[in-house]
């Protein structure tokens, strides 16, 4: 769920590594009981929407894949589209990068903050992520443990680190 004004862009993106950009008043007003309206078309049957963002064009688009990799891209290299159709490439998805788990609208400013199956959790900082195109794998961001994969990202304020001193009694 994301807040918007009733003027904004919204992207969804597909783990199969695809995205689509469109206007949100491309999007009617339902009942509470309506089905809603296809946002995106999915052509593959193992693929499906992993997220959902409001197009801010002073941030980057941040994506993640679940063997580590990402990428962050600048908003004005998505095109927008009419609403429904398969998107445009978000990033290339193979064998070494693995499906895309998670795609965040980001500032310089801000940590990111990601997750693994097996309980790994690793804080980096945003502005050490390349700033690369859409049509591109990414460059790893975690090193992960064999049979692990990246399964959650989230945008964390950035924090510097103190290093302590450690007492000798």
């Amino acid at each position: 769920v994301e807040l918007t004004s009733g003027e904004n862009e919204v992207m969804l993106a597909k783990a199969n590594g695809r995205s689509i950009r469109f206007h949100e008043h491309d999007i009617r007003s339902m009942g509470r009981t309506a089905r809603g309206v296809r946002g995106v078309r999915l052509r593959e049957k193992d693929d499906k929407v992993i997220g959902l963002l409001v197009v801010d064009e002073n941030n980057t688009v941040l994506t993640l894949s679940e063997n580590g990799y990402g990428k962050k891209t600048a908003f004005s290299e998505y095109p927008v589209k009419a609403r429904g159709g398969l998107g445009v490439i978000n990033m290339k998805t193979t064998d070494r990068n693995g499906k895309v788990v998670g795609m965040l609208s980001v500032s310089e400013d801000e940590d990111l903050m990601m997750v693994t199956h097996t309980g790994m959790i690793v804080r980096s900082p945003i502005n050490g992520i390349s700033t690369i195109g859409r049509n591109t794998q990414g460059v790893r961001l975690i090193r992960l443990r064999e049979e692990d994969k990246l399964v959650s990202v989230a945008r964390a304020p950035h924090e510097e680190l103190e290093e302590t001193e450690e007492e000798e009694t």
